[in-house]
Parts: structure tokens; C-alpha cells; sequence
């Protein structure tokens, strides 16, 4: 595999991201598998990847702007990746927390308050692609974090 094709398959997410309609919440969609696979994995596993995710989204995203020119394009979704992984870091998983995680997620990400719409204008090349849903991750678990502890709204954890 060239490694353009490589920088293609990571940012699109094995294809995802070439969705014709929202690719971004396509991205978000293909990555819940993973994000169920790495909870298996335990805690320090399931950051360790998010991580390194989060480096090689970066670097793959700036090599597609280098060959594509632009920022952020649409069929960019390694960032979506890692920003719903970040959101489900530490939540246990029911069809409650990966629904509420999705949509808080999402609306954050399409929405982008302060800080996330700040880092998406002043931020460029690979990091700026990534740290608006790294942010937007960010702020989704918290809230989810918060909820969490406070009411029983996230349902009893799936058994593995």
C-alpha cells in the first residue's frame, strides 16, 4: 500500500468518510464498533489507543491537506474517531450512554461553542482537524461523566 493510499484509508476512516451525505456523522456511526471493541480491552488500553489514534489522525490529516490542499475536508473523519472514543472514555456502555454520547457529541461537534469553534478557526494543518473534536470529546464525556453520577438516566452496563 502506498502511502498515499494509507493517509487515505486512515482519514476517511477505512472509507467512511466518502459517504455523500453526512460524512461526519457516518464517521461517528463506523467508529462505535471500535469503540465497544476497545472497551474490552480495559481502561488503560482503550487511552493508550485513543492516543495513538489521536497522533496518527493528526499525521495523516496533515499529509491529506498537503496532497489535497484545504483544510479539513469533509471526508476527513479520523477526527470523528477519536472524538467519540474520547467521549466514551470511562462510560460504561448501554444503549443509553452510546445514544446520549452520540448526540452530545454531534451537537457539539456541528455546533461548536466556545472553545471548540475557536480551536476549529485558529488552529491549521493536522491539529487543527483533530482538536475541535478532541475538544468537542472532551466536553461530551464530561457532561456524560456528569450525568453518570448524578442520576441513573445511563441504564446498567452491558455485560461482555
Amino acid at each position: 500500500m502506498t502511502k498515499q493510499k494509507f493517509v487515505q484509508v486512515v482519514v476517511t476512516f477505512l472509507g467512511a468518510g466518502l459517504s455523500p451525505k453526512a460524512p461526519g456523522t457516518v464517521g461517528t456511526l463506523a467508529a462505535l464498533p471500535l469503540v465497544y471493541l476497545l472497551t474490552l480491552t480495559g481502561p488503560l488500553l482503550y487511552m493508550a489507543a485513543v492516543v495513538l489514534l489521536a497522533i496518527l489522525g493528526m499525521w495523516a490529516s496533515e499529509q491529506y491537506e498537503q496532497l489535497k490542499g484545504g483544510h479539513d475536508h469533509q471526508e476527513i473523519v479520523i477526527d470523528e474517531v477519536v472524538g467519540i472514543l474520547i467521549t466514551m472514555t470511562l462510560v460504561p456502555l448501554t444503549w443509553q450512554s452510546v445514544l446520549a454520547g452520540f448526540i452530545l457529541f454531534r451537537a457539539l461537534d456541528i455546533l461548536k461553542p466556545f472553545p471548540i469553534g475557536t480551536l476549529d478557526k485558529k488552529v491549521r494543518g493536522g491539529m487543527g482537524v483533530m482538536a475541535d473534536d478532541m475538544a468537542a470529546g472532551i466536553i461530551a464525556n464530561i457532561l456524560l461523566q456528569i450525568v453518570l453520577v448524578k442520576t441513573a438516566w445511563l441504564g446498567v452496563q452491558l455485560s461482555y
